[in-house]
């Protein structure tokens, strides 16, 4: 058993129009019409293949962080083998993925939601919307990598914008509308399973053009 603990502006991107649909890579659909995207991955799982696509072909490192567990209570049921029966996560973590590409630092969460038409803010921790301004001050590119299950949709979403609407009182979410108009669009792919680093690019561009 583990036990979990309990849990403050980039430049927005605006909804993706049909002049801008080149910058969002297409769902590989083979010759009868059936998509083999992301055959039933959940959204760490097309992040980790992804990931893994990006380090093969030396495109960028960016991996999942570890989380620091104390393990006890253990029971050796036989000389050769143990089992762990308790355990405790030692302090709360910070995001789910970092790493570098271009030189550049990236850190980002991924979560998603059932909901069709706002994502909760209570999805994210305070240490989280800490960790991602703390790391905004450094330069650092941070955003969220947010999917819409039901809709199967996926935005890369600026950890500014996140961290704006998590502080804003009173707000208990972000609705859909919001998230399309400040995050970029991206749509799962073949290879890489989740073509977030489109998004970073426009980022990184966005950054330059400052």
């Amino acid at each position: 058993m583990v036990k979990y603990p309990s849990g403050s502006l980039a430049a927005f991107r605006k909804p993706v129009t049909k002049k801008e649909e080149h910058k969002v890579r297409r769902s590989y659909t083979d010759r009868k019409g059936v998509n083999f995207s992301d055959r039933g991955m959940t959204l760490e799982q097309q992040i980790n293949e992804s990931n893994k696509y990006y380090l093969s072909e030396e495109i960028a490192v960016v991996h999942k962080k570890p989380t620091p567990v104390q393990i006890v209570k253990v029971d050796y049921p036989k000389r050769s083998r143990a089992v762990i029966r308790e355990a405790y996560f030692r302090q709360a973590s910070t995001t789910d993925y970092n790493g570098v590409y271009k030189g550049y630092y990236l850190d980002f969460e991924a979560k998603e939601t059932r909901n069709k038409t706002n994502f909760p803010l209570k999805n994210f921790h305070e240490h989280q919307i800490f960790h991602l301004d703390e790391c905004l001050k450094q330069q650092g590119i941070c955003f969220a990598i947010i999917r819409f299950a039901s809709l199967e949709r996926y935005f890369v979403t600026p950890a500014s914008f996140v961290i704006h609407a998590w502080r804003e009182k009173d707000k208990s979410s972000m609705t859909l509308k919001e998230i399309e108009a400040h995050s970029y669009e991206i749509k799962s792919s073949f290879c890489p399973t989740l073509p977030y680093l489109r998004a970073v690019d426009d980022f990184i561009a966005d950054r330059e053009r400052e």
